[in-house]
């Protein structure tokens, strides 16, 4: 700390009267970041002891500082005592201007404005300031190589794949991983690859970005950074945003090089891949390795990515023993206990609580009920094929809300198996949903009379919704509304 202190006040000539840490035990780089105040002045400072990440970080800042891109001055620096001190940037990372300006899919303008101009400037640091730049100082490779892809893909294997008890075949995943490895090597790979380009590392200053954390940088291909920062995990971008983002990059891009889009596209999504699960590798051994669990909350997300190019995109590359594993984490009970853990953490943006309207009705009678929130969609259930209390006299003037019609039908194991699957389908949604800030979901039990099986099921649900945070229930019984009960 003193170190910083002499720093400062040579920097500034005037004497440092607070300081505030500013990365604990929740940061993963194991860096000290410590803001420095004087009286009118002041800085961050930097306390790591790996000197080569220091040299490269020092070196990459004034280079790109002359070709006039926007990251931090260095004010000083002394590498002898593992320091360094550089322009205070303010607390505003574009992942926080978006948690707070976003409403599910919804993203406030200013945001996505935003995005455009770091993508706009990515280009700048790929092509225009990569072609002058002293790779000699990259650390720990000098090149996005075949070293630098298996260190990734076996860190992926061992600290996601073992750690979360995923079965592979491990010779059949060299194989596409080798595979895998020639594909993305076959793409131009000598530009600037900034490694970590994502939300986090972009402070907004005035609305306008400003770039930090490239100490990793090394040569590589263009697909790599616009891969990271658009399946950034917990960012979790519309799909429709993402390709609109693309495109923009892709325009910007062409101002610096003559571009084949095809060519680019056709590698662009195995660079995806890659960029995830190495990120995978990073939460599996800081959350499932060093105990850090809340590391292991971006790991839903990364999952809903992998879902989606299992779904949208296919790969001009093939990599079956790959394919499978991703399948199986994806029906994975350890990871999907961890979705679960997630979405009990409030996200510092949340909406108002979910509501979940509940009906029962009759197929014979008024028919599915109207959606009158607006939303669209949700479940409709049959309970016609389950057993039919009110084909029992003792039943035909009660309710599915009554107490013997209701112990009869929890002795049924029909019944029981029945409400577990929709119980389990409509979890996951309330849980997609709530994470999303979507403010509706309506489900809909339908039996023959809309007496007893349909209302039975309705307040069952109800029952178990009611004990969810931030989920609000609204019971409806249309037919038992008619009949004044």
């Amino acid at each position: 700390m003193d170190v910083l202190q002499q720093l400062f006040e040579q920097h500034f000539h005037v004497p440092v009267v607070r300081i505030q840490p500013l990365q604990g035990e929740l940061g993963g780089s194991g860096r000290r970041i410590i803001r420095l105040f004087g009286e009118k002045a002041r800085a961050i400072g930097i306390l790591y002891n790996v000197r080569e990440e220091n040299v490269a970080f020092l070196e990459f800042s004034r280079h790109f500082r002359r070709h006039g891109l926007p990251v931090p001055e260095i004010y000083a620096d002394d590498l002898a005592h593992d320091a360094y001190l550089e322009q205070d940037l303010g607390d505003t990372t574009l992942f926080q201007f978006l948690s707070e300006n976003r409403h599910g899919d919804n993203i406030a303008a200013p945001v996505i404005d935003a995005y455009r101009k770091a993508l706009a400037i990515l280009p700048r640091f790929q092509v225009e300031a990569g072609r002058d730049l002293n790779y000699k100082v990259c650390y720990p490779r000098s090149s996005f190589d075949r070293q630098s892809i298996a260190w990734d893909l076996n860190y992926f294997k061992y600290y996601f794949l073992r750690l979360a008890g995923i079965p592979f075949n491990e010779q059949a995943l060299e194989q596409d991983f080798t595979r895998l490895t020639k594909f993305l090597l076959s793409v131009p790979h000598d530009y600037f690859l900034y490694r970590d380009f994502q939300s986090r590392n972009i402070m907004l200053v005035e609305g306008e970005p400003y770039f930090v954390d490239y100490q990793g940088g090394r040569k590589g291909a263009l697909q790599y950074d616009v891969a990271s920062l658009l399946y950034d995990a917990k960012a979790d971008l519309p799909p429709s945003l993402r390709q609109q983002l693309l495109d923009h990059y892709l325009a910007s891009l062409g101002d610096y090089l003559d571009l084949d889009r095809n060519a680019f596209l056709h590698h662009y999504y195995a660079y995806v891949y890659v960029r995830i699960m190495q990120a995978l590798g990073a939460y599996g051994f800081r959350g499932f390795y060093e105990r850090k669990p809340h590391f292991l909350q971006s790991v839903p997300y990364a999952l809903k990515n992998i879902r989606w190019l299992l779904h949208n995109v296919e790969l001009p590359v093939a990599l079956p023993t790959l394919i499978d594993a991703f399948r199986a984490m994806l029906g994975s009970e350890k990871l999907q206990h961890i979705s679960t853990e997630a979405e009990d953490v409030k996200p510092a943006n949340e909406p108002s609580p979910l509501t979940v309207r509940i009906f029962s009705f009759s197929f014979h009678r008024g028919g599915v009920p109207k959606d009158d929130s607006g939303n669209g969609g949700g479940f409709v259930f049959d309970g016609r094929s389950l057993p039919n209390p009110g084909r029992e006299e003792r039943f035909k003037q009660l309710t599915g809300k009554d107490a013997p019609v209701a112990d009869y039908l929890n002795q049924q194991d029909s019944v029981q198996q029945y409400f577990a699957h929709v119980s389990s389908l409509v979890d996951n949604s309330v849980r997609e949903y709530k994470r999303r800030g979507f403010d509706n979901l309506m489900v809909s039990f339908g039996c023959t009379g809309g007496q007893h099986r349909s209302v039975y099921l309705a307040e069952q649900l109800a029952k178990h919704l009611r004990s969810k945070n931030g989920v609000q229930v609204v019971v409806r019984h249309t037919e038992l509304e008619k009949m004044g009960k």
